[in-house]
C-alpha cells in the first residue's frame, strides 16, 4: 500500500511539473509574440485596407484582402487584443497610438500606405508603368526593380515605428491582392523566426516573392531580399546634369 501511494505521489508530482513547464513555455511564447506585435491583453489594433481598385463601391474590399485581414485579426486575437478595421475614407489616427496592420500598396488604392512609403519607407518606390498592351506593376528598392510577371509577384513586408515610437506599424504592400494575402500568411506563420532575428524593437523590411501564384496560390513564397538597410533611407537622386567638367586650360 505504501509503495502504491509513493508511486501515485511521484506521478502527481511529475504530471504537475510537466503541466507547469508547458504553461510557463506557453506564457513565455505569448509574451514574446505580444512584444513582437506591440499588443497587450485587452488592447486594440488597426486594420487599414485598400479599397477594391476595380470596384465602383467605396467600401468594397478585394476578397483576398479580406482573407488577409482574417489572418491579421487572428494574430490579434491570439494576443488577447481586438482588431478594428479602418476603411480608405476613415482617419486611421496618429502613428504609434495603436499597433497598425496596413494592407495594400499605393497602386491598389491605399492612401495610408502611400503616406508610410513617402515619409518612412523612403527607399521603396512603387510604379505603375503602362506598357503597350498591359500595365506594368513594379516597385524599386535598393536599386533593384521587382516586377510582376505572369509567374511571379512580390510584396513588401515591413515593421517600423513613427518618430515617437509607441506601437509598431506592419506594412503589407503587394503588387496584387494575392501578394498581400501571402504576406499576411507569412507573418502569421513565421513571426517567431522574425522575432528571433529582429527582436521586439528593430525595424525590418523584406521583399517576399510569390512563385507561380496562378498554380500555387500563396503556398510558394520565399524571401527575395532583406532590404532593411536601405528601405528606410531615401534613394539617392541622380544628378541630371552629371559631374561638373573641369574648366578648359587657358
Amino acid at each position: 500500500m505504501g509503495d502504491l501511494l509513493i508511486n501515485l505521489l511521484a506521478s502527481l508530482i511529475a504530471g504537475t511539473a510537466v503541466w507547469l513547464t508547458g504553461f510557463l513555455l506557453r506564457r513565455r511564447r505569448l509574451a514574446r509574440e505580444r512584444g513582437f506585435f506591440g499588443l497587450t491583453e485587452g488592447a486594440s489594433c488597426l486594420l487599414v485596407v485598400s479599397r477594391h481598385a476595380s470596384s465602383p463601391r467605396e467600401n468594397s474590399v478585394h476578397r483576398r484582402d479580406v482573407a488577409a485581414l482574417v489572418e491579421l485579426a487572428t494574430i490579434a486575437r491570439e494576443c488577447g487584443a481586438r482588431a478594428d478595421r479602418v476603411g480608405e475614407a476613415e482617419p486611421a489616427g496618429e502613428i504609434g497610438r495603436q499597433t497598425e496592420f496596413c494592407v495594400g500598396g499605393p497602386l491598389t488604392a491605399n492612401p495610408r500606405s502611400a503616406v508610410h512609403l513617402r515619409t518612412i519607407l523612403r527607399g521603396v518606390t512603387f510604379a505603375n508603368v503602362v506598357d503597350p498592351g498591359e500595365p506594368r506593376l513594379a516597385f524599386t528598392v535598393g536599386g533593384k526593380e521587382y516586377v510582376r510577371t505572369p509567374d511571379t509577384t512580390y510584396v513588401v513586408l515591413a515593421r517600423f515605428w513613427g518618430p515617437g515610437r509607441g506601437c509598431p506599424v506592419f506594412l503589407l504592400a503587394g503588387l496584387t491582392a494575392g501578394a498581400n494575402l501571402a504576406a499576411a500568411r507569412y507573418l502569421a506563420g513565421r513571426h517567431r523566426q522574425l522575432e528571433r532575428k529582429y527582436g521586439a524593437d528593430r525595424p525590418f523590411c523584406l521583399v517576399l516573392r510569390i512563385v507561380e501564384p496562378a498554380a500555387y496560390g500563396t503556398d510558394f513564397i520565399d524571401v527575395a531580399a532583406d532590404v532593411s538597410d536601405v528601405a528606410f533611407e531615401a534613394a539617392p537622386v541622380a544628378d541630371p546634369i552629371g559631374p561638373t567638367a573641369s574648366p578648359p586650360a587657358q
